[in-house]
């Protein structure tokens, strides 16, 4: 048994390491665009990133690294995505801890250093600007916020989240972790940069064993626009510093953790103003069930709806039909929360339950449910509305 209880300040409740964001002049107004996750001795890491083909320098820097090794130091800028800049791009990134490495004021041995990066792709870091910032850190700095404020893009608001464990005989370890993400989100890893601390002290396979499992639900399960980006990094580091661990606890705490700041990455979508869940149940194989959830929650005609608050079930059934799994129109049910818009029996709405569909929608989160009645393949993705504000967004993102 244990019990979980969230916390405040986000990662400055895990022991072992330290945080702060500064600014290295990328972003207006000298808001924090540079951070950096510290640790007291090298630690356990393990990281899950992007399916994009064209992944950015460095994660090619990361896994240059090969399986199993420890980190101390990792370092985070945004408004520069470091992608498609070639071998130049790695070589940056070593230049970068070269000279930091090389610095007199900068106190503190690296041990196999790691980068993360999000913002435009196509340009090469301003590593001049990154070097002079970073010599300016105060390595024993426990700030949360700040560095939780440099990852940030277009993002609306700061994601952090924490939680303590406590396991029976009176010990006990937490769990924390900052993310951004807002646009570029598709159930292929979302497009974010993650970062979760822990003290507990978990053994690296299970790191990665359950680092594997829990994206499945939550952040490769979640769509803003359908697009993949070429630096989603989901990262985990433990020191270890608790001298706690139970392996279903801490399951339970990673998976509460991924789950939300999932949920927030959408309700942050590039102007949405909806969280839906999409429910395929009743499938011939939970593969089936993911392969039809994920397809409305990247449906733009689907979005455009939820968008408009219109009740369009025909939305939902062609999308399902269009997504290659198995089906049946005659078998088909639709919900909208506890609304039945659509089952054979009733294939047009009338006023009533147009009506009482039209409410769900104007509700800030709600679920569309489908159940196909073929099978019991289950799977729950989810998205949200688009609107004018995304494309406001995207159409000028350079500037």
């Amino acid at each position: 048994m244990f019990d979980m209880t969230s916390l405040k300040n986000g990662l400055e409740n895990v022991s072992g390491f330290y945080f702060d964001g500064t600014s290295a002049g990328f972003k207006a107004g000298g808001a924090p665009d540079l951070a950096f996750i510290r640790a007291d001795e090298p630690c356990e890491v393990s990281a899950v990133f992007t399916s994009n083909r064209f992944q950015a320098a460095p994660i090619r820097h990361f896994k240059r690294y090969g399986k199993h090794f420890k980190t101390n130091f990792v370092l985070m800028n945004s408004k520069n995505a470091n992608a498609m800049t070639g071998d130049a791009g790695v070589n940056d990134i070593d230049d970068i801890f070269t000279e930091l490495s090389k610095a007199p004021n900068f106190k503190f041995e690296l041990t196999n250093p790691v980068m993360s990066s999000t913002g435009v792709i196509g340009y090469r870091l301003n590593t001049e600007k990154i070097i002079s910032a970073a010599l300016k850190f105060d390595l024993s700095a426990r700030n949360s916020d700040a560095a939780a404020h440099a990852i940030m893009t277009t993002d609306r608001f700061k994601k952090e989240i924490a939680f303590r464990v406590d396991l029976e005989g009176g010990k006990s370890f937490n769990v924390a972790c900052i993310c951004k993400g807002a646009g570029m989100i598709n159930p292929c890893l979302a497009t974010m940069l993650c970062f979760i601390l822990t003290d507990a002290a978990i053994p690296r396979s299970d790191m990665d064993e359950l680092l594997a499992d829990t994206v499945k639900t939550s952040f490769n399960a979640i769509s803003v626009d359908g697009d993949t980006s070429t630096n989603d990094t989901v990262m985990l580091l433990a020191s270890g510093k608790s001298g706690a661990y139970n392996k279903e606890a801490f399951k339970f705490a990673l998976d509460t953790i991924t789950k939300q700041i999932a949920l927030n990455l959408v309700k942050d979508g590039e102007g949405s103003s909806k969280v839906v869940a999409f429910e395929v149940r009743g499938a011939a194989s939970d593969e089936q069930a993911e392969k039809a959830a994920k397809a409305l929650s990247n449906s733009l005609l689907v979005k455009t709806a939820i968008f408009g608050e219109d009740p369009n079930w025909g939305r939902i059934a062609s999308t399902i039909g269009a997504s290659g799994i198995e089906c049946e129109e005659a078998r088909l049910v639709i919900h909208y929360d506890d609304v039945l818009v659509f089952d054979h029996d009733h294939p047009q709405l009338d006023s009533e339950r147009e009506n009482a569909a039209h409410a769900v929608m104007q509700k800030d989160s709600y679920k569309i449910s489908c159940d196909l009645g073929l099978g019991a393949g289950a799977f729950t993705a989810y998205g949200c509305d688009l609107g004018h504000e995304y494309v406001k967004i995207n159409a000028d993102y350079r500037s």
